[in-house]
């Protein structure tokens, strides 16, 4: 069935996305964890009130300018955690006028940022909450062990115009009982040293589904789990029915074969492979590959005949989900193939 809708375009299947809202919030209300979504994959107020109404305690954010745009889009989003190092005074100024108007907290693994944030703070009416972030195997940002983490919970115990939050982390994949060991010792090194761990805080969709593998752990963060992707059906965490968010297209040249072009490039589908081969999946034919993008062109191959015709819509599971959102200025809310609305990102693209 073709979509009335101009191509490219990203579509987001809004039952899709709320059955996969529910289904998540489900298991960690039956293990009793609390559920804080991390926003960067949809970028939408709209959004985020839907996992709100199922049950989230709150929103977790990348950049400042994600949360502010999340907090001006909506009244009812009022906790929300940001999960960076934040430098800069600038920042540290926008920082300050979000927690005054919300439940805000922060995330630093060095002392540089916290006595940044304490320098900021200090002597402000309301202090900001602070975790230590903590690498408990991903090997991005945070801590390097247990013993560094309660080093930083002290210093911010310590700090004026902030106060100790808990403990952090973006856990490895199938990482649950490094996360657990990591965490369960860190919180009683720092409760030895008289300082209550008020939370601890996880997350990312690869492993939601084993959440209580870590009950140390108090609250799960996950992302694209609204969404789904190519990349999250590869590792079997979703199947391709789990798929909100998907690229409408158009074939645009048949020029041989076994080769098609559509009007849908690195623009729109990205050029993150996440260790796969071809940029995204074609649903219902399995037969094709993505196999090049330039900025405006996809090309598809098959090995067989092709079987596409100029002017023929197509809809793509891209491989990371998070990106094609921040590549819009906006998606097209529909069900099934019947358009209903058309939503802004309105945390898309910030820089400041």
């Amino acid at each position: 069935m073709t979509v009335p809708i101009e191509t490219p375009a990203v579509l987001v299947d809004i039952e899709i996305a709320k059955r996969n809202i529910r289904t998540f919030q489900a298991y960690a209300d039956a293990h009793g964890i609390r559920v804080r979504p991390h926003i960067k994959t949809h970028k939408l107020p709209q959004m985020a009130e839907l996992q709100l109404d199922a049950g989230a305690v709150g929103i977790t954010c990348q950049k400042v300018t994600e949360a502010e745009a999340m907090v001006d889009g909506s009244e009812r989003i009022a906790d929300v955690l940001i999960t960076y190092n934040i430098l800069g005074k600038p920042k540290l100024a926008r920082l300050e006028r979000l927690n005054q108007r919300i439940a805000l907290a922060v995330v630093a693994d060095n002392v540089t940022v916290i006595d940044g944030l304490s320098g900021h703070f200090a002597g402000k009416e309301k202090p900001l909450r602070v975790f230590v972030e903590c690498n408990t195997g991903a090997d991005r940002c945070g801590v390097a062990s247990p013993v560094e983490a309660a080093r930083l919970a002290r210093r911010i115990n310590d700090g004026e115009g902030i106060d100790f939050a808990g403990l952090m982390t973006y856990p490895p994949i199938a990482g649950e009982a490094k996360v657990q060991a990591f965490m369960s010792e860190a919180k009683c090194l720092i409760e030895a040293d008289g300082i209550a761990v008020p939370a601890i805080t996880s997350g990312g969709t690869p492993s939601m589904m084993h959440a209580a593998g870590v009950p140390v752990a108090t609250e799960y963060r996950p992302g694209t789990y609204i969404y789904n992707d190519r990349s999250l059906v590869s590792r079997g965490v979703a199947t391709w029915d789990d798929c909100a968010l998907t690229v409408l297209a158009t074939v645009v040249s048949v020029p041989s074969e076994h080769r098609a072009i559509i009007d849908a490039g690195s623009k729109v589908l990205t050029a993150d492979l996440l260790g796969l081969t071809g940029y995204g999946h074609v649903l219902g034919r399995d037969d094709i590959r993505i196999d090049q993008l330039s900025e405006e062109h996809g090309r598809l191959v098959s090995d067989g005949p092709i079987g596409l015709t100029v002017g023929q819509q197509l809809r793509i599971v891209p491989n990371h989900a998070c990106v094609v959102t921040n590549m819009v200025d906006a998606v097209h809310i529909v069900e099934g193939d019947e358009p209903k609305a058309i939503w802004p990102i309105v945390a898309r693209g910030h820089v400041l």
